[in-house]
């Protein structure tokens, strides 16, 4: 018998096996049109326990699902045609992998005998994301329980990719029926436990939470550091205060201290401050690395203690305590004074009048490169507002449709609620126009009911202009190579999309456009251009440095 013949009615059937396992461990499911997945978008579509979001882009849907999941902490399977389709998946996947956020891409193939045959949309997908994501294949023709047992395998990796071969004939001749709802079994995130490190708080301890940061019991007390994403601590410290633990000792009350920490606690996956990093360097302190994930934080392979968990014995002394606040107190300081100075309406500004006008109950969402890092500055991690930021690869890529797909699974969470709870989003104009395809939703799929967008528009890269390549003797190659001005009317293209725009040049003008949105929310996205300066940027950072060395 031919292939044919012998898997006639395979696709469908195996197509509604994947479905259903699949309805019993998730709510969400991305969908982009396709021919070779065909079958399993069926199958899909008439499970009524699923939640279907259509996108035509599968770059913007993997990262819609990415953004998703951040929120609910299960995969949000997103599924598509074979060949290319499957490699855009890749930056997301790349993401997923390195900030340990579940994920399923769910890959249509062909049949092994046309792999390497030149056959149309045919490519070896099987390990296409290497080390990334491991590939669970199902071959043509396999059984219902070969089906349910290769999807469960994948949903059980964390991030990992079901590529399903599938024969023609695709589809019946009628629709699959809708299916009767099956119960929940959501698949639990998986959990790496390194033990347990001892701690003496008695000796000057320092914490350092990054991106996965977790409240770890026993360092409630501690002063900490927290970059946006991390919780919320009790003792925060401010980020720029990391260059006076630098320091042996320092003079304060009339007395001198010893300013630098004995030990330092890296818990989850800290990426943002060069002076943080300098600490966990630095041979003098002790350096114990927390983590959930097979992914320690240890880039200068100094660890002296890696865990999960911690046995503490003493507490922080009060003088200990004072110092840390007296230096994240001058820290602060030194941006709000910046702020006040001359240095027209930059993107610092925009973190600010963000900043200043979230509420509890908020998401934030926040681009990876100048805008996270600006609302470290100006305070964040604010107790009550949930913040995401890609920081696993920490790349700019699509951020527009992660933004999207927490606004939408946050939603999800309040069906009841006569108003969506508000999502917020801050990034840069580069980060904006690179992933603005993720404004495409499909009609008949969900939309964010309360999402604000804001985009810092400094007409290119300004994380440059501070850099090494920012330097003045850099300046005659730097607009070419790195500041990239673009000139692209954003207002355009968010309209273009079906966005509603709003454009402001001032930071009052900036938060009386935030506040309204909390009083009257957008039905559709609506975007917000903060038109502001970079050519000041070199400055502004200097200025705040000459505070905090003082």
């Amino acid at each position: 018998m031919t292939p044919s013949q012998t898997s006639l009615q395979d696709s469908p059937r195996v197509a509604q096996v994947i479905a259903a396992e699949l309805a019993r461990h998730v709510t969400d499911v991305v969908v982009c049109p396709g021919s070779r997945n065909a079958p399993l978008s069926l199958a899909l579509a008439a499970r009524p326990e699923l939640r279907i979001h259509v996108r035509i882009d599968e770059r913007s849907a993997a990262f819609l699902a990415l953004g998703m999941a951040r929120v609910q902490r299960r995969e949000v399977p997103v599924v598509m045609t074979s060949g290319t389709a499957v490699a855009n998946c890749l930056p997301a996947v790349v993401e997923a992998h390195h900030s340990n956020t579940p994920m399923l891409v769910v890959s249509a193939d062909r049949p092994a005998r046309l792999v390497g045959t030149g056959a149309s949309q045919t490519i070896n997908q099987q390990g296409i994301f290497g080390e990334f994501a491991p590939t669970v294949h199902l071959p043509a023709g396999v059984s219902d329980e070969e089906a349910k047992q290769a999807t469960l395998k994948a949903l059980e990796l964390g991030v990992a990719q079901l590529n399903v071969a599938l024969e023609a004939p695709l589809v019946g001749k009628e629709l699959p029926p809708i299916s009767e709802p099956v119960s929940k079994d959501f698949v639990r995130p998986r959990r790496v436990d390194h033990g347990e490190v001892a701690l003496d708080l008695s000796e000057n301890t320092l914490v350092i939470a990054g991106d996965e940061a977790w409240e770890v019991p026993g360092l409630e007390d501690v002063p900490t550091i927290a970059e946006p994403t991390a919780p919320a601590p009790y003792h925060p410290v401010h980020p720029l205060a990391a260059g006076v633990f630098a320091r042996e000792q320092l003079s304060t009350e009339g007395y001198v201290v010893d300013a630098k920490p004995k030990q330092v606690v890296v818990v989850g996956h800290p990426t943002l401050h060069r002076d943080v990093f300098a600490l966990m360097k630095d041979p003098s302190i002790r350096l114990v690395c927390l983590s959930q994930s097979g992914q320690v934080t240890d880039p200068y392979h100094r660890a002296d203690a890696v865990g999960t968990t911690v046995k503490v014995s003493g507490q922080c002394s009060d003088r200990w305590l004072r110092l840390c606040e007296a230096a994240s107190d001058m820290a602060a300081q030194a941006v709000r004074d910046t702020l006040e100075e001359d240095h027209g309406f930059t993107g610092l500004h925009v973190a600010a009048g963000v900043a200043d006008t979230l509420a509890v109950g908020d998401s934030l969402v926040l681009g990876a490169s100048n805008p996270v890092r600006d609302a470290s500055f100006v305070g964040l991690p604010f107790d009550g507002v949930d913040t995401y930021a890609p920081r696993g690869a920490a790349g700019i890529d699509g951020t527009v449709a992660q933004a999207v797909g927490v606004a939408l699974a946050t939603q999800a969470r309040c069906p009841d609620e006569p108003r969506a709870p508000r999502t917020v989003a801050l990034m840069g104009d580069v980060t904006f126009l690179h992933d603005a395809g993720g404004l495409l939703i499909c009609e008949g799929s969900a939309r964010p009911e309360n999402l604000t967008i804001v985009v810092a528009n400094d007409n290119g890269c300004g994380i440059f202009e501070a850099l090494e390549m920012g330097a003045p003797d850099m300046r005659p190659q730097f607009e070419r190579l790195f500041g990239t001005p673009h000139g692209v009317e954003l207002g355009d293209v968010a309209r273009g999309y079906g966005a509603d725009f709003l454009q402001v040049d001032t930071l009052p003008a900036l938060i009386d456009a935030l506040v309204d949105t909390t009083a009257r929310p957008s039905p559709s996205v609506l975007v917000i251009e903060a038109v502001t300066t970079r050519s000041s940027r070199r400055a502004l950072h200097a200025s705040i440095a000459d505070k905090v060395a003082m």
